[in-house]
C-alpha cells in the first residue's frame, strides 16, 4: 500500500477540458488575438505593401516599387525636418521630463508637507489628452490674448510664441513635457514606495551620502520602473500628433512625421502609398527601439 500511494502522488494528475472549457478558452484567448490581428496587424501589413504602391484611395492600384520612398528622401522638403522634430521630442522628453519627473517622485517620497496635494496637482495633467493640452497651450502662448504675454507685460510688441517656426516648438516640448512629467513622477513615487528600507539603513551605516545611497543603491533597484518609463517616454514621443494638430495643423514649425502620414493618406491629395511609405519609416524606427529593448532584457534575465 505505501508503494502504491506513493506511486499514486507521484504521478501528474492530468485535467481533461470540457467542451465548455475549451469553449470558454477559445472565446477569452481568440477574440483578442482576432481583434489584434484585425485591428494592428493587418492595417500595419497593409500599410506596408500600399506603401510600393500609388493609390488615391478610388481608383486602380498601381505598383511603383520604391519611387515612393526615393520621393520621400530626396523630393519632400517636409520629412527631415519632422523627423528632426521627432527626435527632438524624444531628446527633449526623455533628457529634461523624465529627470524632472524623477526628482519629483524624489522629494515627494521623503516626505515633505502636503504631499498628497502635490501628488494630485502634478498628476492632474496626465488625465488630459494632448489635444487638450494644444488648447491650453494656446491659451497661454497665444501671440495676441495668450497668459504668457499679458504677465511678462509684453503687449506692445507681443511674441507670437506658436507662430514663430524658432519658438513655437520649444512652447509645445514644454506643454507636453507638463503632461509627461506628471506621468513619470507617478511610476517613480511607486517605485519608490516600493524599496526596502534596510537598504538605505545599511548604505548609510556604511558612511554613504544621500546621492550616493539614492545613485548607487535606490536607483538601480528601481530598473524595472526606468524601463517602463523608457517605453513610455519613447512611445510619446513617436506617436505625439494631437498637441501640434491642434496648435496649428502640425505647420510652419511643428512637422511631425506623424502628421506627415495623416495629411498624405486623408489630406486633399490622398495619396495612400506616398503616406504608408512615411508610416513604413515611422514603424521601422519604433521596431528600432522595441527590438533593442527586447535584447537588453533577454541579456539582463541571462545575467541574472
Amino acid at each position: 500500500m505505501p508503494f502504491i500511494s506513493g506511486r499514486r502522488t507521484g504521478r501528474r494528475a492530468t485535467r481533461r477540458y470540457t467542451r465548455r472549457d475549451l469553449v470558454v478558452l477559445g472565446v477569452l484567448l481568440g477574440l483578442p488575438v482576432l481583434l489584434d490581428l484585425a485591428i494592428v496587424w493587418g492595417p500595419t501589413l497593409a500599410s506596408v505593401v500600399l506603401s510600393f504602391t500609388s493609390w488615391d484611395g478610388i481608383g486602380d492600384i498601381e505598383w511603383v516599387g520604391s519611387r515612393n520612398y526615393v520621393n520621400l528622401f530626396t523630393n519632400y522638403p517636409q520629412f527631415w525636418p519632422a523627423a528632426r522634430h521627432n527626435l527632438l521630442w524624444l531628446a527633449f522628453l526623455g533628457l529634461v521630463a523624465t529627470p524632472f519627473g524623477l526628482l519629483l517622485a524624489v522629494l515627494i517620497d521623503r516626505g515633505v508637507r502636503f504631499s498628497r496635494f502635490y501628488q494630485s496637482t502634478l498628476y492632474m495633467p496626465v488625465v488630459l489628452s494632448l489635444a487638450v493640452v494644444g488648447f491650453i497651450a494656446q491659451l497661454v502662448f497665444s501671440r495676441d490674448q495668450g497668459a504668457l504675454n499679458a504677465v511678462i507685460g509684453d503687449t506692445e510688441t507681443p511674441t507670437d510664441w506658436l507662430g514663430d517656426p524658432d519658438l513655437n516648438i520649444w512652447m509645445v516640448l514644454l506643454a507636453a513635457a507638463w503632461r509627461h512629467t506628471g506621468y513619470v513622477m507617478i511610476l517613480y513615487l511607486a517605485g519608490l514606495k516600493a524599496v526596502d528600507q534596510s537598504l538605505k539603513e545599511a548604505a548609510a551605516i556604511d558612511g554613504a551620502s544621500e546621492a550616493q545611497t539614492f545613485f548607487r543603491v535606490v536607483f538601480p533597484t528601481l530598473r524595472p520602473v526606468n524601463v517602463i518609463v523608457g517605453v513610455i517616454t519613447v512611445i510619446e514621443s513617436l506617436r505625439a500628433f494631437d498637441i501640434v494638430y491642434a496648435v496649428n495643423h502640425g505647420r510652419n514649425g511643428l512637422e511631425l512625421l506623424s502628421v506627415l502620414v495623416t495629411d498624405n493618406i486623408i489630406g486633399e491629395a490622398s495619396r495612400i502609398g506616398f503616406g504608408s511609405a512615411i508610416a513604413v519609416v515611422l514603424l521601422t524606427v519604433s521596431l528600432g527601439f522595441v527590438v533593442t529593448y527586447l535584447v537588453q532584457e533577454l541579456r539582463g534575465e541571462k545575467d541574472r
